[in-house]
């Protein structure tokens, strides 16, 4: 047999073998391959479903979608190299490295990214909630990914990092329908108590803006050096927070004299004694 013809040969049988070897490791790869895209597709949609359900916040959706879908792919594909004979160990450990290198050098980003995760999907607040945070008082008008956007009542705006907005204490004011009005009046010593709770009880049932149930109160709460003083609590509606306050207070300090009652000041009595 000739030289030429031999070596056909021997090339026809080691291509069979490695069909006869290899071909059903590739055959039941491309089959994982399509059932595994098939399934990450079925998967990520019942995902977005619930999330739908959830009423999850629509701008972290689309990101969590995304995630979840690159993340199943690449498990079907690590699945597959596996199944034809790819080393995957030194992949995976190189892989492992990089993210570990990336995690260290954008630590403060992933951090406020973690944070902003919690806030969208536990909502302790959202857009148009007035919050108290961070040392920062305003209305909600963005929660991204990353920071959280407040527009404070004099229109700065303040940028907060989710990270620490996420993890440290907050103040919502707006999630609760109903708000309690607090006021501390002071009237002078010897002034009377009951021309007091009269004038208090006129001006609170005169404005409809504040609620009957729960009651209203009123309690004597400190002796003071210049002033007794009460405590006044009232229930309202939230939005109308901010207008009861301030009427009230205006109220009293135009009205209380009409019912004999003198708002207090700071006073120093002096006696000064001659000495021969």
């Amino acid at each position: 047999m000739e030289k030429g013809n031999v070596l056909s040969v021997d090339l026809f049988q080691r291509m069979l073998d490695f069909v006869f070897e290899f071909g059903p490791r590739l055959l039941g790869a491309i089959v994982v391959l399509i059932v595994g895209l098939f399934l990450v597709k079925l998967i990520t949609r019942s995902f977005v479903r619930l999330m739908e359900k959830r009423e999850l916040d629509v701008s972290l959706l689309p990101f969590l979608r995304a995630l979840v879908n690159i993340a199943l792919k690449a498990l079907v594909v690590i699945s597959v190299m596996s199944m034809i004979g790819v080393e995957m160990t030194s992949f995976i450990a190189l892989l492992g490295a990089a993210g570990l290198a990336i995690g260290l050098a954008l630590s403060g980003t992933l951090q406020n990214f973690a944070g902003g995760i919690v806030l969208l999907v536990l909502r302790p607040f959202q857009a148009g909630h007035f919050i108290e945070a961070q040392g920062y008082m305003g209305t909600v008008k963005e929660v991204g990914v990353f920071h959280t956007i407040l527009s404070t009542p004099d229109k700065k705006v303040i940028i907060i990092p989710n990270g620490p907005l996420s993890s440290g204490a907050l103040t919502n004011f707006s999630r609760e329908p109903q708000r309690r009005v607090d006021w501390t009046f002071g009237i002078a010593y010897g002034d009377d108590v009951e021309d007091f709770k009269k004038a208090i009880n006129t001006f609170l049932n005169e404005d409809d803006r504040i609620l009957k149930n729960p009651e209203s109160f009123i309690g004597l709460t400190a002796l003071a050096d210049s002033s007794v003083n009460f405590a006044v609590r009232a229930w309202v509606n939230a939005d109308d927070y901010w207008s009861v306050f301030f009427d009230m207070n205006e109220k009293v300090y135009k009205r209380f004299a009409d019912y004999n009652l003198n708002i207090p000041f700071p006073q120093v009595d002096m006696h000064v004694h001659n000495e021969k």
